[in-house]
């Protein structure tokens, strides 16, 4: 199968892409590149520039390629931003989706992989958790803007779906680290890993916010998860939606199934890079809740898929493109440890 990347230059969306190639698989990015990274982009995969609320690009774009299958990653995806501006995030995240959707069923593509979020549940209810995990049937309470974009992409998704028989997959991921080269290294400071080692660097004392929830170390605990396990995740969704039923329809969780704190966190990233400053706790921020683990119990079932990587092998990975991104053209320094142990 040919598949058509949407943010295929982004640092999730270029994982996918290379793991797509290694599987075999041919790949088209479309990326309009306000975030996305062109050099992310291998040799040999053609780069399409252009925004999904541009159908007739889409439509040209799917005319000139065979098609069969589309990986949507191409979102606006910040919380904070998205209570700001609303009305951007509804316009790129569920028109854009759309459109695309219109571009593809008149294509006629079989497939559609949609990139969601566990933003979908927000501040999950105790009593609505599986012995404390996360399933795919927790009740879905957006607390953001972008969180409700990623809701109604899968209602609209699904719908598509229904009505005209496209298979269809919603990945709700958790919390995203590491990078499977240097060169594909997440160079934002928006997610806790690169928030960290910005302050490591500038030596200042990395943030925890809020000491004092209901856990064994009174810091938020979340379940990380390896962009290129989450990247194979996306490859096992696509091969299981090239030979589906039409219509076939899977939301699933994309995560460990491991709580780690921030706390434990922030002492790994110290241990991998050679750094000793302790955090500093300040006030918790609105809407942060104590504990969100996932339960990865569906997609193993449906896809045969389990996370391979752990939390330190993210971090060894996360900084070594931090390195790299600061000077290229130096080998990264050594950390503490070997990665993964």
């Amino acid at each position: 199968m040919t598949w058509l990347i949407t943010g295929g230059a982004g640092y999730i969306g270029a994982h996918v892409v290379h793991a797509l190639r290694a599987a075999g698989e041919r790949a088209v990015v479309y990326d309009d590149l306000s975030t996305g990274v062109r050099d992310r982009v291998p040799s040999g995969v053609e780069l399409v520039v252009g925004s999904t609320l541009d159908r007739a690009l889409l439509d040209r774009t799917l005319a000139a390629h065979p098609v069969t299958g589309i990986i949507h990653l191409a979102a606006k995806k910040q919380v904070g931003e998205s209570v700001e501006q609303p009305l951007r995030y509804y316009r790129e995240n569920v028109e854009g989706l759309r459109v695309l959707l219109e571009a593809v069923t008149a294509a006629g593509v079989r497939a559609f992989v949609f990139s969601s979020s566990a933003a979908v549940y927000g501040m999950p209810d105790e009593a609505t958790l599986d012995g404390g995990l996360v399933t795919e049937d927790t009740p879905c309470l957006p607390m953001s803007p972008y969180g409700e974009t990623k809701l109604a992409g899968e209602w609209l998704v699904r719908a598509t779906g229904r009505a005209t028989g496209l298979a269809t997959a919603s990945l709700r991921y958790f919390n995203v680290a590491g990078a499977a080269t240097p060169e594909l290294a997440d160079t934002g400071v928006f997610n806790i890993v690169p928030m960290v080692f910005e302050k490591l660097t500038a030596g200042e004392a990395p943030r925890i916010f809020g000491a004092d929830y209901p856990t064994p170390d009174g810091t938020c605990v979340r379940d990380y998860i390896h962009v290129a396990d989450l990247a194979e995740a996306h490859v096992a969704a696509a091969r299981r939606l090239a030979g589906a039923a039409p219509g076939t329809d899977l939301t699933l969780n994309i995560g460990r199934g491991v709580g780690v704190s921030v706390r434990e966190l922030i002492d790994v990233i110290n241990e991998e890079t050679a750094h000793d400053l302790p955090p500093e706790v300040t006030a918790r921020r609105p809407g942060d809740p104590a504990r969100v683990v996932a339960s990865a119990d569906r997609i193993a079932t449906e896809l045969g898929w389990t996370a391979k990587r752990d939390v330190r092998e993210m971090v060894a990975s996360a900084w070594a493109g931090w390195q790299h991104a600061a000077a290229p053209d130096q080998p990264p320094a050594a950390t503490s440890s070997p990665s993964g142990d």
